[in-house]
């Protein structure tokens, strides 16, 4: 089954193997949809997890798909990256923004420079993305959709991650306006929470810890996040928009 044959899709934040935005450029290409990635490896190399060794280029070949490499601390940068991919795919169906800045900072560690950084990767490019999508999507063309994502910063604290919660917070508060906005051009825009997914990133103390609170028995992986981001993506979701949904295996219901 190929459900979404014949769209063209972009998928932000495609720089490591065991990341969401790997697992959702897959899924989608498996039912059908021809992908343009997009990543910026030297965020990852700064990061305590570092950079996958095949990088966003490397991935982008596994998958056989085009790649850009994109710093969208530039404010140009987002523009450019749709323009890029609505070139190499002929037209721009489908936009899922999966990409983010960490930050961990409390607030004594605070600095105006990281708020500024986390909010212009994570809120201002994520905008500019959707306007420079919705400026070159092809009314015509079925299933326009934008995913977004969030985090879990509306269920509870997020005290060591003060400018990630912030940005994510207002990704949440933009869903419903943009999903207004786009509405009557039969675009949909709907954002994720993942919920703890198991990307590399938490300590093995961390994973171990938290399983008390995972209903389930584990930590989410990639592939949830994927199955998810391609049913938005569909034909079956085509009475969903503005919307934030929190996939979480019970984790936010949790509070042992």
């Amino acid at each position: 089954m190929t459900p979404l044959a014949g769209r063209g899709a972009l998928v932000t934040g495609v720089s490591r193997r065991a990341g969401i935005g790997f697992a959702i450029a897959a899924r989608l290409q498996e039912l059908g949809a021809d992908i343009v990635v997009q990543g910026f490896d030297p965020h990852d190399a700064g990061q305590p997890w570092g950079a996958d060794p095949a990088g966003t280029q490397g991935l982008a070949a596994e998958l056989g798909v085009p790649a850009i490499a994109s710093d969208f601390r530039d404010p140009e940068a987002p523009a450019a990256c749709v323009t890029e991919a609505t070139a190499a795919l002929g037209h721009l169906d489908i936009l899922i923004a999966n990409h983010a800045m960490s930050c961990d900072q409390d607030l004594e560690a605070l600095t105006a420079e990281a708020i500024d950084a986390t909010l212009a990767v994570n809120v201002r490019a994520t905008l500019l993305l959707v306007q420079a999508y919705a400026g070159a999507h092809d009314d015509a063309q079925p299933g326009g959709r934008v995913v977004m994502f969030t985090s879990g910063q509306h269920l509870e604290p997020m005290t060591r991650e003060l400018p990630y919660a912030a940005s994510k917070a207002a990704i949440h508060g933009l869903t419903a306006s943009l999903a207004a906005e786009l509405a009557p051009r039969g675009i949909l825009v709907n954002t994720v929470n993942p919920g703890p997914t198991d990307t590399g990133w938490a300590t093995p103390e961390l994973t171990q810890f938290e399983l008390r609170r995972l209903p389930l028995g584990r930590w989410g992986e990639p592939e949830d996040a994927a199955r998810l981001v391609s049913w938005l993506a569909g034909d079956d979701a085509a009475w969903v928009t503005g919307q934030v949904i929190t996939s979480d295996g019970g984790f936010s219901q949790s509070r042992g």
